[in-house]
């Protein structure tokens, strides 16, 4: 048995542990996420109307940017992913690294983001810019914004690093054949940390805003 497949049988059985292992990730992920979202069911119903108020304090443009930049990351990283199944190593830098740059452009808006709440005086706890008696209910949405953005940031980073090793990679195998569970492993990574966002971008910023 080669030496870079122990403890695997084969290829075969190497590839698709690597997607297996992914995909279990992603389920732990998804359970991580999803307490977040119960957590948006229960307060958005029990204080809704202070909860609406905190929705109406967020940035739509900021929020709609950061999610246009996410979907076209997307894009861009499909192409890399079709560029390795087609067995083109050096096609697929270009647009990983578009990929990630969108990624970087989406923290920076988002670290800007949150620089003008702070500002603003949103961040919960003594100071909280808004009063009255729905005042709770918004400190509770944006515990829950500043918690969830923090946590989707985090993946981000984890996401933009593994995008750049798959350039840094792909980079080096000059002539040789281009491996490309690495590369679709990756992009399922990518897609669900953008997932993620679709689903709170609605939750921060449109629900119960109009």
């Amino acid at each position: 048995m080669p030496d870079d497949l122990a403890p695997y049988d084969t290829p075969q059985h190497r590839d698709e542990t690597a997607v297996a292992g992914m995909w279990l990730f992603l389920a732990s992920e998804v359970l991580l996420f999803g307490g977040l979202f119960l957590v948006v069911l229960v307060y958005s119903h029990t204080r809704r109307a202070g909860w609406i108020m905190g929705v109406r304090h967020t940035n739509l443009i900021i929020g709609s940017i950061n999610t246009l930049l996410l979907l076209t990351s997307s894009a861009m990283y499909t192409l890399a992913v079709v560029a390795a199944r087609a067995g083109r190593a050096r096609r697929i830098i270009a647009p990983a690294l578009a990929a990630a740059g969108l990624g970087v452009a989406f923290l920076g808006l988002k670290s800007w983001e949150w620089h003008l709440e702070f500002s603003e005086h949103l961040f919960p706890g003594a100071g909280f810019s808004i009063s009255g008696p729905d005042a709770g209910g918004a400190q509770l949405f944006y515990s829950f914004y500043f918690l969830s953005t923090a946590l989707h940031g985090l993946h981000m980073l984890v996401g933009i690093g593994l995008i750049l090793w798959v350039c840094y990679r792909m980079a080096r195998r000059r002539g040789q054949s281009v491996p490309v569970i690495p590369v679709e492993v990756v992009g399922l990574y990518w897609s669900f940390v953008d997932l993620v966002w679709i689903l709170l971008f609605p939750v921060l910023y449109l629900v119960g805003r109009v």
